[in-house]
């Protein structure tokens, strides 16, 4: 199978399974960070993490969690389509007064919050392998940031039917440390 038609199968799956579960489990999932995810993060580490849509594995909690044990947070940022990618400062997940909508439709921090560089980046994913490949959207934005920020610990969080045996892996395809789904924690990989 290519990638693009990986991702599609995986899309679907995610999907139907977000679509399964009842509203009151939907409020549960991926609401605390697991015991194995919180020792991979050094104390005072600048924690990066996304905005999910529908079907991704929602992040909102985690960037809650950690602003609360005094981490900075900080969200991915375009100037515009073609710009790379930044993070910035999140300062507000609880209220998300901090954000507007970017040229991607998505919510991230206002064009004057102060840029920061992740030291754990949790990034959202269509695929994964047990041994830390990753499947991402296809726009390359997170593989080049990662290639450009080496030594970053990146952390994946997925439903469960997003885990496939293998991927065709690229050489610029950025590897993750570890991956967090509803049912098991993976890593930390080698």
């Amino acid at each position: 199978m290519t990638k693009d038609e990986l991702r599609r199968h995986l899309r679907t799956a995610r999907r139907e399974q977000v679509a399964a579960l009842p509203d009151n489990m939907r409020a549960l999932v991926f609401h605390r960070p697991p015991a194995p995810l919180v020792e991979l993060v050094p104390e005072g580490a600048t924690i990066g993490l996304y905005r999910a849509n529908p079907f991704e594995a929602p992040a909102a909690s985690y960037a809650k969690f950690f602003l609360d044990r005094g981490h900075e947070i900080a969200l991915p940022r375009f100037a515009s389509r073609n710009a790379p990618m930044e993070f910035a400062r999140h300062s507000d997940p609880f209220d998300e007064e901090d954000l507007e909508v970017g040229p991607f439709g998505l919510l991230q921090p206002f064009a004057d919050a102060p840029v920061l560089q992740p030291d754990v980046l949790i990034v959202p994913l269509i695929g994964f392998t047990e041994t830390g490949e990753r499947l991402g959207q296809g726009g390359g934005h997170y593989d080049r940031w990662l290639a450009a920020h080496p030594g970053t610990r990146t952390i994946g969080l997925a439903w469960d039917c997003q885990r496939v045996d293998s991927l065709p892996v690229e050489e610029h395809d950025a590897r993750l440390d570890a991956v967090v789904t509803t049912t098991r924690f993976y890593g930390p990989f080698e």
